[in-house]
């Protein structure tokens, strides 16, 4: 449950899909619960058009009820929050889901430590001539690419958006299905600083309700 859909303005066309958030209820005293712990959610998706809330230039997090209720009352609806950005804090390693046909693969790479969104993928094919090959990105979490991957064990470089690498050599068997996900290494947690608070005459955002 601790995901939410961003708007645009944060969301930016996907490319910080994967990126961790804390956030608070603020200047809200008819509806703030004082005294909760700040919420931690990951950033998985674009917040849709929800009464103009998440067109820009509007900062908006839109979540589950449950997550909601630990900031706020639920019936509020719409309160004003401030924000940070947070280093990713996952169990286990880097997910990679692999999708498409024989022509075209895709590859959703989840649950990414530090940083948590990423700017760049690798796929290195065993026996291949060519050591390291870039995927293009999609959108959000997913990467694409046309070069033959079917049949072959893979591994995977991942550079996330504080300028760090990680490798998984090996991390998918020759006989992978599509549909199938494999866990590789990751980052650990403290790869991005830690931001301040959003404050000053935009400091107030919106928080939505699903």
């Amino acid at each position: 449950m601790n995901t939410a859909a961003l708007s645009n303005a944060l969301f930016k066309d996907g490319r910080v899909c994967g990126a961790c958030f804390q956030i608070e209820c603020v200047d809200d005293p008819q509806w703030c619960k004082p005294g909760q712990p700040p919420l931690l959610v990951t950033a998985t998706d674009l917040c849709p058009d929800n009464g103009g809330w998440c067109n820009p230039p509007r900062e908006h997090f839109d979540i589950a009820m449950p997550v909601f209720d630990h900031l706020a009352e639920f019936k509020a609806g719409i309160i004003p929050v401030q924000y940070r950005r947070v280093p990713c804090r996952k169990r286990g390693g880097i997910r990679f889901t692999m999708n498409g046909n024989q022509w075209f693969y895709e590859v959703i790479v989840s649950n990414v430590g530090g940083a948590g969104d990423i700017v760049g993928v690798q796929v290195k094919v065993d026996k291949s001539r060519l050591r390291w090959t870039s995927l293009d990105h999609d959108w959000g979490a997913t990467w694409k690419t046309g070069f033959p991957l079917q049949g072959k064990t893979l591994s995977f470089r991942v550079k996330s958006s504080d300028g760090r690498y990680m490798t998984s050599m090996h991390v998918v068997p020759s006989n992978w299905q599509f549909g199938q996900t494999f866990e590789g290494r990751n980052f650990k947690s403290g790869g991005r600083r830690r931001r301040n608070f959003k404050s000053g005459g935009r400091r107030r955002k919106g928080v939505g309700q699903l």
